[in-house]
């Protein structure tokens, strides 16, 4: 059995139980960075540790974000399939199309070379949805409209600086958009790259969360400068 095909299997008999858990209410947005070939995920949520569900990523491979009625399991297989040689698009198609429950997930996948893809299932509740440009896709769930996801991508467009500020600004540009409809909670911002970690030790550069917290991107952003300037990039 080839790697692909023990992924799909394992992942289909782990999604056969319909989804019990609190939708994942939230915006989100996958990145590369494609100078440096960073690789990133950064998400806001009306739903608390937001951080330890949507954003998975892995060095020199791709950056995946699960969530709505997230799915866990997309994170690792969908990284599997990318490292695999598959694409971004290809890794969305595979994975919804053995999802019994895709109707109720939202899921956006970047690769090393910057092909993006996103998909929101119909059941995902209003407003949902999502976009993709070069270098980023951002996608969307419970908010207030479809200029919220516009905003992050623009934002994200026109930003200069390294990849988790202009990830933060496409938060901001979220929020001030109208962001989550039913308010904020949580804030996440993970980055990898080869050796950037701790000591060149570990790919994770980047691994910040807020919790909980009344402005979570505000505080999401004091503790990016705070990790900055205790640990500048290596380049």
């Amino acid at each position: 059995m080839t790697l692909l095909h023990s992924s799909l299997f394992l992942f289909a008999s782990w999604v056969c139980a319909k989804p019990q858990s609190l939708p994942i209410s939230t915006f989100s947005i996958v990145a590369r960075d494609e100078k440096t070939g960073e690789l990133g995920v950064a998400v806001q949520s009306k739903f608390v540790a937001v951080g330890s569900v949507v954003p998975y990523a892995r060095a020199g491979v791709g950056a995946i974000a699960s969530q709505a009625w997230g799915n866990p399991r997309y994170g690792p297989i969908g990284l599997e399939l990318l490292a695999a040689g598959k694409s971004a698009g290809d890794v969305v198609n595979l994975m919804t199309s053995s999802d019994p429950h895709q109707n109720s997930r939202q899921l956006a996948v970047i690769g090393i070379e910057g092909n993006a893809s996103v998909f929101t299932g119909s059941e995902c509740l209003e407003w949902a949805g999502g976009k993709h440009g070069a270098n980023y896709a951002a996608l969307g769930n419970i908010l207030t409209g479809p200029d919220v996801i516009d905003a992050m991508g623009k934002a994200f467009e026109d930003a200069n600086g390294t990849l988790a500020e202009r990830m933060i600004s496409a938060l901001h540009s979220g929020q001030k958009a109208g962001g989550d409809k039913r308010g904020r909670q949580s804030a996440s911002l993970l980055i990898v790259k080869e050796r950037w970690g701790y000591g060149g030790l570990t790919d994770r550069f980047r691994d910040l969360r807020v919790d909980d917290h009344p402005d979570p991107i505000k505080e999401l952003e004091r503790i990016y400068y705070i990790h900055r300037k205790i640990f500048p990039r290596p380049d």
